[in-house]
């Protein structure tokens, strides 16, 4: 007799709230800091006060007497072990030996040059203080044009000046383009340093086995595999002895994406004593010595016709690198050279890049790595080539646009562009804003002597990073579901998600192809010894790249599964859906768990099965995801005091399909603050002698909930052919395509003052000595 099957209601595109909030609200979660182990030690980290300076002589001699301290390392100790990594390749790259401790002398405010270990964090912390180094200061230099002039101070005294590496990327004839043009648009624009801030600062604890001679390592970290394998080589142990744990992560935006000297100094220290060993940074420590993003000095020629055609672009691009490499330092310039013609059909760009050390902390990936400069720099461009042709923003924006039957769309930088309809979220964000009515209350405003602004932002970025061969580690994903003789699926993801919701979208697409409640799906990661092998969470690659493994590895499963439900209705002509196996000819089925029951007590199998349902997929994309999008500002800024007040933001993002509309408002909403942040408030500050002067949350201001705009939030979904989910990416488009609508709404604002480009960030004193100067 046929069963009825009532399927299951499909998740994928609805709001539902993520799996992992309850633990995470309820503070029943497990950070690094929560956990404890029997006889614990504890690191504190001496580090240089100084940005440049010879180390004379280190006096442990004090704190060795402090009862409970356990030991004392300096740079002698760690003379044999490897480097901090760099995985960059770039033709000529100058690439300095970063020793885990200091040797004969420091190179920036935070360089380790001790560890001291003792019995709690507070006898570690007193001794560090009685730690005395002999040290002679010497010239330093923190402004990476400074570092470039001649007779500037070598941060590192075997090259002969402060250039890391030059790049040059060029397509079409650029000259030409400048020859044909009507009109050229000059103009420099930073992109200044700024800290990641994550909640929770980096942390590690160390654990060896003596006797099995293996190493368990707890880090904060957003790369665990990675992570893993480096640490493994640094120490010069086998990789297979070392398990890396990543417990809850609290936040990370790039900045744990990396391998610090911290992880193996405390991997090298419990071998050394046979204890665990937990180091914890502190927030100052964090602002010092944990990487900064962005950096940019950026020297912009945009040429076009007078109708508004663009032709082409010139980019001298001047990156602060900091003292030495992490470990995508390099790279992260050249990300912005990939996405400078943004979403703009020209096919004319020529842009050099220079690396440039200075003593301050180094720079590597902050949500959006390269491309928040790159779309801030382009967006200003076309910006103040409008006002120089007086024509309106959006008008020349619509013009320039790649078209939507131009895909897959190759750009004068090599890429190819999966999908898009550029004009599409533009024309819906203007409409959605009232776009002609808000002009027409910005002349009236204007009249009665208010400064009241419009600002928009085009944005496209590269994500889902991506082919191997763009990336140093390889750019694969895996999973592995594992359905358990009960019925209850395990899903073993290599991504690593700390934030982004995974948990709980990967559940969904789980739920989806196997018809099973999305409660019954276990979403496990971040255990190189649980998990099998994967590259982690970055560069929006998540749900793209590790969820489209994921989906691949169900696709093999349920090829097994119908294979059981074949044998078990005796008949070959079968279909899987909505969790049962069905015979087409008589509507006879098989049940989800009776599959696995019989799979798994294996009393019988069907032909050239092996027992068990699990499956594994490594998946390689073919190509990155270009997610796109069009972002609108409406800021008033006060006469008398400089403040900007945001009136309206609304933002349309297209990021392909959507699994979970309320995680993409989630990400979208953070992406934004994060964007703010960098447009109105934040900036790493260094005076001339390379001291962190904005080295504490009472010195670097961040967005606050009460400063926060409402984020009029929504999207056009145009699907990716790259992978078989048709999603793009979410976690850094916020970020990318905010500041230079900001920026762009207090520039239009001040325009009638003259003001034709303002730096970031956009603080009231900045644009109240603008206003006065317009008075004057």
């Amino acid at each position: 007799m046929a069963t009825t099957i009532t399927k299951p209601e499909t998740l994928f595109g609805k709001r539902v709230r993520r799996q992992e909030d309850p633990r995470l609200i309820t503070g029943t979660a497990l950070y690094l800091d929560d956990l404890k182990m029997p006889g614990m030690h504890h690191a504190c980290v001496v580090r240089s006060p100084h940005a440049a300076a010879k180390i004379r002589g280190i006096d442990t001699s004090a704190a060795r007497a402090l009862p409970g301290v356990a030991a004392i390392f300096t740079g002698a100790d760690v003379t044999g072990l490897g480097a901090v990594p760099c995985a960059a390749s770039i033709p000529g790259l100058r690439v300095p030996h970063h020793h885990l401790l200091a040797q004969d002398r420091v190179y920036y405010v935070g360089h380790p040059v001790a560890v001291v270990v003792g019995t709690d964090r507070y006898i570690a912390r007193d001794a560090a203080e009685l730690v005395e180094v002999d040290y002679e200061p010497t010239a330093a230099v923190a402004d990476p044009e400074k570092a470039l002039a001649a007779g500037a101070p070598a941060v590192h005294p075997e090259w002969p000046d402060n250039v890391a590496f030059n790049f040059h990327q060029e397509g079409g004839d650029t000259e030409e383009a400048f020859r044909q043009a009507d009109v050229v648009v000059r103009q420099r624009i930073t992109s200044q340093r700024l800290i990641p801030t994550s909640i929770e600062t980096r942390g590690v604890i160390a654990e060896w086995r003596a006797g099995e001679r293996s190493l368990t390592l707890h880090s904060s970290t957003q790369i665990p595999h990675l992570l893993r394998t480096l640490v493994a080589g640094i120490l010069g142990m086998p990789e297979n002895l070392l398990r890396v744990i990543t417990p809850e992560v609290g936040g990370g935006f790039g900045s744990k994406l990396n391998v610090y000297a911290e992880e193996a100094l405390m991997a090298y220290i419990a071998m050394k004593i046979n204890k665990p060993v937990k180091w914890v940074e502190s927030r100052r420590e964090n602002f010092q010595a944990t990487i900064h993003g962005r950096g940019h000095v950026d020297y912009f020629e945009l040429a076009a016709l007078r109708d508004g055609t663009i032709l082409g672009l010139k980019l001298k691009l001047i990156q602060d690198l900091g003292a030495y490499h992490q470990l995508l330092t390099p790279v992260i310039p050249t990300l912005s050279v990939l996405m400078m013609p943004g979403l703009y059909r020209f096919k004319n760009v020529n842009a050099d890049v220079v690396g440039v050390f200075t003593n301050c902390v180094p720079t590597d990936a902050y949500r959006g790595a390269g491309r928040p400069e790159a779309t801030h720099g382009i967006e200003r461009m076309v910006d103040m080539l409008a006002q120089e042709l007086k024509m309106d923003p959006a008008e020349i924006r619509l013009k320039n646009f790649v078209h939507a039957d131009e895909f897959p769309y190759g750009t004068a930088t090599g890429l190819t562009y999966d999908s898009g309809d550029y004009a599409k979220p533009l024309h819906k964000a203007m409409a959605e804003a009232g776009y002609e009515q808000l002009r027409r209350e910005q002349a009236a405003a204007r009249a009665e002597g208010r400064l009241v602004g419009i600002g928009l932002s085009t944005y496209g970025e590269i994500c889902a990073l991506g082919p191997s061969i763009a990336l140093p580690a390889g750019g694969w994903e895996s999973a592995t579901v594992k359905v358990e003789p009960s019925g209850k699926v395990t899903v073993l993801t290599g991504a690593s998600p700390h934030g982004q919701g995974e948990e709980t979208t990967f559940a969904q697409i789980v739920a989806d192809e196997l018809g099973v409640p999305m409660d019954d799906v276990l979403v496990v990661h971040g255990d190189t010894a649980v998990v099998q092998y994967g590259i982690g969470t970055f560069g929006s690659r998540g749900t793209a790249v590790g969820g489209s493994a994921l989906y691949y590895a169900l696709q093999d499963l349920k090829a097994k599964m119908k294979k059981f439900g074949a044998m078990m209705l005796g008949t070959e002509q079968v279909n899987f859906s909505g969790g049962y196996c069905v015979d087409e000819a008589t509507g006879k089925s098989v049940t989800f768990a009776e599959m696995a029951v019989a799979a798994y007590h294996a009393k019988k199998l069907p032909a050239n099965t092996e027992p068990g349902l699990v499956a594994t997929h490594f998946w390689e994309p073919p190509n990155f995801t270009f997610p796109f999008g069009a972002h609108l500002v409406v800021t008033e800024v006060d006469r008398e005091t400089g403040a900007i007040e945001i009136k309206r933001y609304v933002c349309v993002d297209d990021i392909g399909r959507i699994i979970n509309p309320l995680i993409v408002d989630g990400q979208v909403h953070g992406g934004v603050a994060q964007g703010l942040g960098q447009a109105l408030w934040e900036q790493a500050v260094y005076d001339e002698s390379g001291q962190l002067v904005s080295g504490e949350l009472t010195d670097y201001a961040l967005p606050r909930a009460s400063r926060m705009p409402w984020i009029e939030s929504s999207h056009t979904e145009t699907p990716s052919p790259v992978n078989p989910l048709g999603v793009k990416g979410v976690g850094e488009a916020g970020t990318i395509g905010c500041s230079p609508a900001v920026v762009n709404s207090v520039v239009d604002a001040l325009s009638p003052l003259g003001v034709r480009h303002i730096d970031m960030p956009l603080t009231p004193e900045k644009i109240w000595k603008l206003i006065e100067g317009a008075r004057a």
